[in-house]
């Protein structure tokens, strides 16, 4: 795993397996937003696995896939959404963070 701090509030990830969860919540992570589709790869852990280990440990967790078609208006909403309602720090995650840092950038200047 390696997590890449963007600032004090926000953080990125590769794709997290459910055996990493109980580290990222120790790291003192409060909320996670999955940025990758379902089924994007073969190896892929599916966003469900995560989701039921996260809210098993008290962390609050979204799903606002960015796919093919890039950072869409509707994720950028998604994404906002749940930096209004998350505590943070937060933990965005795709396949690289690629994705998870694009849309992050790109609410900043919704959010400014």
């Amino acid at each position: 795993m390696d997590i890449r701090q963007i600032d004090d509030e926000y953080s990125v990830s590769g794709q997290i397996t459910v055996e990493e969860l109980d580290e990222i919540k120790a790291m003192g992570f409060k909320s996670i937003v999955c940025h990758r589709p379902d089924q994007e790869s073969m190896d892929q852990t599916p966003f469900a696995a995560i989701e039921a280990r996260a809210k098993e440990l008290g962390l609050d967790i979204a799903h606002v896939p960015v796919g093919p078609m890039g950072v869409t208006e509707e994720a950028v909403v998604g994404m906002v959404d749940a930096l209004d309602e998350f505590p943070r720090p937060m933990l965005g995650y795709c396949r690289s963070g690629a994705r998870s840092t694009a849309i992050y950038q790109k609410t900043q200047h919704i959010r400014a």
